[in-house]
């Protein structure tokens, strides 16, 4: 039997497509049970019942509200780029279903009378090419919000591509550990290093930085400031409708579905049988009984997803940006070079017994620890405050902003300034009164 990336090159044409058809099915029918499980769950949480008419459960709700969104008028704003504007949902959608390519549902099985791993393919830097296919995504949603000619558009695209330039550093960086530890880019190989014991066990701030990473790389609440109602209406797919819109939908979901899987192929022993099952059933990690082990892990990060929009309210966007740059990436890095100095003294004998007793190694690790645990809790984030700024004055007991330097004593009437469209109209009380005087003294003269 092949093991580690010799397994892979030698299926029959035939056999590559029937593994490239299933995992888009597969995608595409956990897209509909990912959406009702989270309107379902949602509603538990608030008390309401959910989904329960169409199909047993209400299972059919999502196709029925497919089908529903497909036969909606498709609209096309007036002012919109039109080839990039149809390009884009394709654009968002095609690197979803591309990534899950190098992710490995299970061991070798018997499949049509051939041997043959329960993935489509590998390669010596497969997580890498997940990351850079999962990033094409993002070309998407910006194309999106710009082609639309839309304001609230445009401005959500450019906040998803900031957001996915700050939270994918992280995210990169949280993974150098895994590969530190695995010797090796292939999914499939880091999934068998995994054997005894999972990376998220080991490396756990690696993993809780991640964890983190991939709810603000989905755009997903709490993170999900690129289409926030409240300030963008509906952010960079305002302008869309009907099977675009439907297009952009299943990218987001099939995107969660993505860093949850490689969350459990890098940290969570992959298509590996939880708590140790192997221990005690040895069949557990053969045939397709890893399938069953693989989503179910996935669907662990998915319920995580739900349970965060459920509970937390939506994150200013300052203070979102500011934790990824001030907090989570100085983090990453810390504990980056912490791993790879663990891994260094350990493949050169550092941590023996005899090593251990001398001082300075001792001084060594102690100052590691005492590094990260101050950037991840002792270290404030610094505010800025203007000393020269005066305090706000109350009116009314309504807050009011401080005047500017220069401007009018306080107690005299303050310009009152209008904005609208590209016009700004000010108009000052002193002025109105001269102009009153000015008429007064016209009409009695």
């Amino acid at each position: 039997m092949n093991t580690g990336l010799s397994a892979f090159g030698h299926d029959p044409w035939w056999i590559v497509g029937i593994k490239t058809l299933l995992i888009f099915l597969v995608l595409v029918l956990l897209t509909l049970f990912n959406i009702w499980w989270e309107r379902r769950v949602v509603a538990r949480m608030q008390h309401r019942i959910g989904p329960n008419v169409h199909g047993p459960f209400g299972l059919l709700q999502s196709l029925a509200d497919g089908v529903k969104l497909a036969l909606k008028e498709d609209l096309l704003p007036t002012g919109a780029d039109k080839v990039v504007f149809i390009l884009a949902p394709v654009i968002a959608a095609v690197p979803a279903f591309v990534t899950f390519s190098v992710i490995p549902f299970g061991p070798e099985v018997g499949f049509f009378g051939h041997r043959t791993p329960l993935q489509l393919t590998d390669m010596p830097v497969a997580v890498l090419f997940v990351m850079a296919i999962a990033s094409i995504g993002i070309y998407g949603i910006v194309l999106a919000g710009w082609s639309s000619g839309s304001t609230y558009s445009l401005l959500g695209g450019l906040r998803s591509s900031a957001q996915m330039i700050s939270y994918e550093v992280a995210m990169g960086l949280a993974l150098v550990s895994v590969f530190l530890y695995a010797g090796s880019l292939s999914t499939s190989e880091i999934v068998a290093a995994q054997d005894k014991l999972w990376y998220g066990l080991i490396l756990l701030p690696s993993f809780v930085i991640y964890t983190i990473a991939m709810v603000g790389e989905t755009n997903r609440a709490p993170f999900d400031l690129p289409e926030a109602e409240g300030e963008l209406v509906g952010g960079f797919h305002t302008e869309y409708s009907s099977l675009k819109f439907a297009l952009f939908f299943l990218a987001e979901y099939i995107n969660m579905a993505t860093v949850s899987a490689l969350a459990t192929t890098l940290f969570l022993g992959g298509w590996h049988a939880p708590f140790w099952i192997d221990q005690f059933w040895e069949g557990a990690n053969s045939g397709y009984w890893p399938v069953l082990w693989f989503f179910g892990k996935v669907l662990f990060f998915i319920f995580g997803f739900i349970w965060l929009r459920g509970t937390l309210p939506r994150l200013r966007y300052d203070q979102f940006m500011a934790f990824g740059w001030k907090r989570l990436i100085p983090l990453a890095l810390v504990w980056t070079v912490a791993v790879a100095f663990m891994r260094l003294a350990r493949n050169d004998g550092w941590l023996d017994q005899d090593h251990l007793q001398q001082p300075r190694t001792l001084a060594i690790l102690v100052g590691i620890f005492v590094v990260v645990l101050a950037a991840t809790f002792l270290i404030p984030e610094r505010k800025e405050a203007d000393a020269d700024a005066e305090p706000a004055p109350r009116t009314g007991g309504f807050p009011v902003p401080p005047m500017p330097a220069g401007g009018p004593v306080r107690g005299a009437a303050a310009p009152l300034v209008f904005e609208s469209g590209f016009e700004t109209v000010a108009s000052a009380t002193s002025s109105t009164t001269a102009t009153s005087q000015g008429a007064q003294e016209s009409s009695h003269g």
